[in-house]
């Protein structure tokens, strides 16, 4: 039957129907970024170097974690390791901000383990995430340049998923200055 409700992306012999629009690849709600630390040397009475992260790679490379890459009098530098960056829909917003920023980033927070021993604890592009994330103790949070490949995954993810929502203020209801004198009894919300 031609508009039988029951037959569903079949044709009338029983083949699948093709759709081109399930043809199109989802967006991806993920992706893996090689994040790199630097050990720079400080000349305070106080401390005599700081970690930081320093930079974001657009995959994982073939080496093992915390390799040294490079070395100087003044800083070293390392492949701290790889992680795994979620995307999730209720955030476009924020990642439409920071990819319009002028400077995307990428978000990355180092855990301490002992003695000079770090963990890469978060890596987010959300720049509203990464600013709460700075604002905790104990973690050292900093923002690295977001590759170009990794901007193009976000961005294809925005224009996916993302949904404009339009600002409602909501309105009051008028105080009643009686009900208020009464402790708050008489004419009120859902009354």
């Amino acid at each position: 039957m031609p508009n039988d409700p029951t037959i569903l992306d079949e044709d009338a012999g029983g083949r699948a129907l093709d759709h081109p629009e399930q043809d199109r690849a989802r967006p991806q709600n993920h992706f893996e970024v090689g994040i790199l630390v630097a050990r720079r040397r400080l000349r305070g009475p106080w401390a005599t170097h700081a970690w930081l992260p320093v930079a974001a790679l657009p995959a994982a490379p073939p080496v093992a974690n915390w390799t040294p890459l490079a070395e100087n009098e003044e800083e070293s530098t390392f492949y701290a390791g790889s992680y795994e960056v979620l995307l999730h829909p209720a955030e476009t917003s924020h990642y439409r901000d920071n990819l319009v920023s002028g400077r995307p980033s990428l978000w990355v927070s180092l855990r301490k383990l002992g003695e000079d021993s770090y963990e890469i604890a978060t890596v987010t592009a959300d720049p509203y995430e990464g600013e709460a994330m700075a604002e905790g103790i104990g973690e050292i949070v900093e923002a690295v340049p977001m590759p170009t490949e990794c901007q193009g995954i976000l961005l294809a993810f925005f224009e996916a998923f993302h949904v404009e929502r339009k600002f409602e203020k909501r309105k009051r209801d008028r105080a009643d200055p009686e009900a208020l004198a009464r402790g708050g009894q008489g004419k009120g919300r859902g009354e």
